[in-house]
């Protein structure tokens, strides 16, 4: 069903969940580029280490800037072009798009998505302002013509799992956004990478969004902290922030914490990530490839109880 031989190229592939997406890539097989700004004196520490273990990986890092000669020059020598751009270069996949189009080798181009599926949803005015930018992405290249997979992932486990339960600070008090009963979808981002990967090789997946939806990993927020409790063997107090103050606060925070606030509304308080059924002509990726054994949440809060925190592992800064 996939090609293995696919040369891949990811831009982003520093960041948060490019990591995972380019370690995907070399594990299942596929000649795999990054192209990343030239490192320097400047380029935070991190990175630079990212950059060394992906060389002995035997990725292939193409250092230059988002301008178009330089990006058509390394697409011309891939097959498959995938981004994980941070949101606030979410615009700048426009001028991959026009590089896409110039070259006309790409037999698939994944954007950077990888979170709630936004043609579905209507959150609150600071979050919708962000999806907007995606959304405008997601025209771009269906009016383009270029071979597409849209990737709806839902939530970043490990980061989330960060944000709502602090798992490696001594806490005794769990905040809990509206009233814990609404249901959300955590996918551990080693799993999001490799279907990621898996997709963008599938002929069944061309122009197509895919959905990841597992069905281990819809869970409330009421029902992650009992099971961590459970785990942890330690109990905590819930501080419930009623669904009145967390609108309040998305009027009121400033940027980019009015955006942090919203995304945790459209999650797990009005539910975005389950509001609507996935329907015939929809994909789902545990079912594209049942075969592929998926961490569940459950799996994904034994490695936090034995693991040392991740650096990859943000929380909302």
């Amino acid at each position: 069903m996939e090609s293995k031989n696919s040369r891949i190229l990811v831009f982003g592939g520093t960041g948060y969940i490019g990591k995972y997406i380019v370690k995907a890539s070399i594990i299942l097989g596929h000649p795999t580029l990054v192209y990343t700004r030239p490192l320097n004196s400047q380029t935070p520490h991190s990175k630079t280490q990212i950059c060394k273990e992906f060389s002995s990986m035997g990725v292939i890092l193409v250092q230059g800037e988002l301008e178009h000669d330089q990006i058509v020059k390394v697409i011309k020598k891939t097959d498959i072009v995938i981004c994980a751009l941070a949101y606030p270069q979410v615009e700048e996949q426009l001028k991959i798009i026009d590089a896409i189009k110039v070259t006309g080798n790409i037999k698939r181009f994944l954007p950077s998505d990888f979170g709630v599926e936004e043609d579905r949803v209507n959150p609150l005015p600071p979050f919708q302002e962000f999806l907007n930018k995606k959304r405008i992405i997601r025209r771009k290249i269906e009016a383009s013509g270029i071979p597409y997979t849209f990737v709806s992932a839902s939530c970043f486990g490990a980061y989330f799992i960060n944000i709502l339960l602090h798992p490696y600070e001594k806490v005794h008090n769990i905040t809990v956004y509206g009233n814990g009963e609404t249901k959300a979808i955590l996918n551990y981002e080693e799993d999001i990478a490799m279907y990621t990967i898996k997709v963008a090789n599938d002929p069944r997946t061309c122009n197509r969004i895919v959905l990841c939806r597992p069905s281990k990993n819809v869970m409330t927020q009421n029902e992650l902290i009992s099971l961590w409790e459970q785990k942890s063997g330690h109990n905590f107090r819930k501080d419930f922030v009623p669904e009145e103050e967390i609108v309040k606060l998305s009027k009121t925070l400033p940027p980019p914490r009015d955006i942090q606030i919203s995304i945790l509304h459209s999650l797990f308080v009005k539910g975005d990530l389950v509001n609507f059924e996935i329907g015939e002509d929809d994909l789902e990726a545990s079912q594209l490839y049942p075969d592929y054994n998926y961490i569940s949440i459950d799996q994904l809060l034994d490695i936090f109880l034995v693991d040392p925190p991740s650096p990859a592992f943000a929380t909302f800064e």
